[in-house]
């Protein structure tokens, strides 16, 4: 795995070459960043994909669905928690050159963008708070934990935890007035697991990055349009939300975000 810093000059210079480029999310450590990816791969004339795996995992497909479908009514409420305790304080990850940040650019990316996929909405504001408990591991411009809040066009709100200094948060929930979706674990490289008011997700269980490398094949070749986007533009969406809940972590006021 290619650290987050690296991935702008390495995609620009895959797509100088006239390849498509395959990028690991977040695509870049800001979306100044990703949209210079955007462009450079327009300009080459080749596609450039990141990698969300879960866009092609079969139970969150059926959320997708049931929410498309109407079956959970209107949407009220997400909630997304991503968290593990990580070990080596030398790793790049706890760079801030190289990761960009720390556990939002590592685990909170997946509550950013499965708020984004489980809603059907784009937030259009952002608050966040950060809590630091140990700063000789968590650096300067390095994050520990994160709780940050969105607000979405139909009054929609949600609340989500990013954390580097927690376990067991790996869970997304989706409340609308006429039911819920609950995944837990919603994002682990394991089986997924989830029920919804009418029961047990039961679809089945797949190895994620095969599906993903299969699909991804489609959309180079074949020019497969999947249920939700993985291209560069997918990509920078979360990096203007993930620049977002930044400038809201230094200035402790609701951030206006417009993706």
């Amino acid at each position: 795995m290619t650290p987050n810093g690296l991935h702008h000059d390495f995609v620009i210079r895959v797509a100088a070459a006239g390849k498509h480029a395959i990028c690991e999310k977040p695509m870049a450590v800001n979306a100044k960043e990703g949209q210079e990816m955007v462009d450079a791969c327009k300009k080459a004339n080749v596609k450039l994909l990141v990698g969300y795996r879960m866009h092609f995992e079969p139970k969150t497909l059926e959320v997708i669905r049931m929410r498309q479908n109407g079956e959970f009514g209107k949407i009220r409420f997400f909630q997304g928690q991503c968290g593990f305790t990580i070990g080596d304080p030398t790793q790049w990850r706890l760079n801030k050159k190289l990761a960009g940040g720390g556990s939002m650019m590592d685990i909170g990316i997946y509550a950013i963008n499965g708020s984004r996929y489980m809603t059907g909405e784009e937030p259009i504001w952002v608050t966040a708070q950060e809590t630091k408990t140990d700063t000789v591991k968590f650096k300067e411009g390095v994050d520990e934990t994160i709780q940050f809040q969105f607000g979405f066009p139909s009054g929609a709100v949600a609340s989500c935890l990013s954390t580097y200094n927690m376990n067991n948060l790996d869970r997304f929930f989706l409340d609308g007035e006429k039911g819920f979706a609950e995944m837990q674990p919603s994002t682990g490289y394991g089986p997924i697991k989830g029920r919804t008011h009418l029961g047990e997700l039961n679809q089945p269980v797949t190895t994620h990055q095969t599906v993903q490398m299969d699909e991804m094949c489609e959309i180079i070749f074949n020019n497969k349009k999947p249920v939700v986007p993985v291209n560069g533009e997918e990509g920078v969406k979360d990096l203007k939300i993930i620049d977002a809940i930044y400038l809201a972590v230094k200035t402790g006021k609701k951030v206006e975000v417009s993706v």
